[in-house]
This record gives structure tokens, sequence and C-alpha cells, in this order.
């Protein structure tokens, strides 16, 4: 039986297995209740597993190659018993080679077919080794009949050494991994996006770290209390009341404002001029301690 019509019968029975649905006598199919089941089958749903299932001895194989072709079969006989590669006893080697050409012919005789043909060049070997050896008309020796096998399993046998070497030089995600990064490139360049907020940020805090960065700059002024005096007389006396608020400048510098009002305590302290308030809280007025004439 083919391994496709296997197939075709294990599916078969498979489906055969789901039929569950009971059939009236009219012959018209009632719809059976959707179980999902197991496992689906062209989209049935297995219910149970079928008990007569037929499974082909060959259905699964797992082929374990000990060895990758005839040379290397050829190569670790001669190697596991120590054998001179020069100089091969090829009646040994011939008989063990054929007994493993044995096994191999009950399980896969296709794999066979490439070992039959080594093993036949084997017998061909020890076949012209029997024979007496002849000369030629110069007298020279008509050759080793084994020179072209031991050519070959030498030549293998280098191969096969730079490739377990070749092997064990670490490789790119089998021994590791290399890392890899993302880089968007385009030919046309993205410039992010800016607002008025985002300026504005910007700006102060360039202001910031401005502010920050500057020198701090004590400069020496000379100012007179008694010209700061002289100025609130004339000031009160163009009126009989001032507000306090009203005898200092709104735009006046700091070392001003502490001179002039330095020069009101003082035209107090001389009793020059009068600073009085109604009640607390109440705004505070200023007038001349005397009556101009």
């Amino acid at each position: 039986m083919l391994p496709d019509e296997a197939v075709q019968e294990q599916e078969a029975v498979a489906v055969a297995a789901t039929g569950d649905a009971a059939t009236p006598a009219d012959g018209v199919a009632t719809a059976a209740v959707v179980d999902p089941g197991f496992a689906r089958l062209y989209g049935e749903p297995l219910l149970r597993m079928p008990t007569d299932l037929y499974i082909p001895p060959d259905a699964l194989e797992i082929f374990l190659d000990a060895f990758e072709g005839p040379l290397d079969l050829l190569l670790y006989l001669i190697r596991r018993q120590n054998f001179n590669i020069l100089d091969i006893p090829m009646a040994q080697v011939t008989l063990q080679y054929l007994k493993y050409v044995d096994q191999i012919r009950l399980h896969n005789l296709e794999l066979a077919a490439e070992y039959l043909l080594m093993a036949a060049m084997l017998i061909e070997i020890k076949s012209r080794m029997l024979l007496p050896q002849r000369k030629s008309d110069n007298d020279d020796a008509t050759g080793d009949p084994r020179a072209e096998l031991v050519r070959r399993l030498l030549e293998y046998e280098q191969i096969k050494v730079a490739a377990y070497d070749l092997n064990a030089v670490p490789q790119i995600d089998r021994d590791f991994v290399r890392p890899e990064l993302y880089i968007e490139q385009s030919l046309v360049p993205k410039w992010p996006e800016v607002n008025a907020a985002d300026l504005q940020n910007a700006w102060l805090d360039v202001l910031k770290r401005a502010k920050l960065t500057e020198h701090h700059r004590i400069s020496r002024q000379e100012l007179s209390v008694r010209e700061h005096m002289s100025a609130i007389l004339r000031q009160l006396q163009s009126s009989r009341f001032v507000e306090f608020a009203d005898l200092f400048e709104g735009n006046a510098p700091v070392p001003i404002v502490v001179v002039h009002f330095v020069a009101m305590l003082e035209l107090a302290k001389e009793t020059l001029i009068e600073i009085t308030q109604a009640e607390p809280f109440a705004p505070i007025y200023v007038r001349l301690a005397y009556s101009p004439a």
C-alpha cells in the first residue's frame, strides 16, 4: 500500500468513527449537537479515538546516518583498528565493510547503492592483489592497486579535518548573536515641529541663565540729606497737608528713597514738620510744624 493510500484510509476511518448522529427510518439525517471534540478532521469533530485505525509499519521512520558516505565508513574501519593507511589489509577491511553494507541493505536499498559501488571497488582491488605481478617491457612494476584508494582516503581525511576545524570557529546565530539596531535613514531631513509656546519657554530659559551669570555691580553715589530736607520743606509750603506716600516719587531708585525718608525723619526730629494720623490704619499726613507768614 502506498503512503498516500494509507493516509486516505486513515482519514476515512477517522471520519467514519465520528458518525454519532442518528439517522431516521426515512433516510433524512437529523442535525447533531455540535461538540468541539478533541480534534477536527475536514471540519468535523473527532468525539472518540478510532479503535480500528491502521498505521503502516513504515509510516514513521527515523534515519540516523552514522557515516557520511563510503569513504567515511572505510576511513573509520581503518582508523579504528590502527591500520597503516599506506598498507591496507584489504581482506579484513573488505570483510568488515561488506558486513556493514548488508545491514544497510536490510533497511534501505537506495542508501546502500553508493556503498555497493565502493564494495565492488574493494573486491576488485583485493582480486588484483591476489594475481601475480607482471613486469612491463621496461622492467618497472605495474604499481600498487591500492594507490588510488589511499590517495582518495587521504584527501577525504584532510577535508574532514578542515571541516571540523571550520565548524569549531564561532558562528553567528549559532554561538553568538550580533546586536542589531534599526536606524531610520531618509534623504529629506525631518525637523521637529516648534510652536510659539516652545519658543517662549526657550527664551525664558535663556533669560534665567543670563540672570544667573550676571555680575552685581555696586556704584557709589553721593546724596545729601540736607538737600532732601530742603526739598521736603518746599513741597510742604505749597499745601497744608500732604499724604505721606505723595512725598516719594514712584520711579525713584532705592538709594534716593532711603535718603528722602531719612531727611523726613531729621525734619521731624528738629520739629520742623509734624506727622499725624487720625486713627489706626488711617492715612498718614505730613505738614509743617509752623504756619508760613
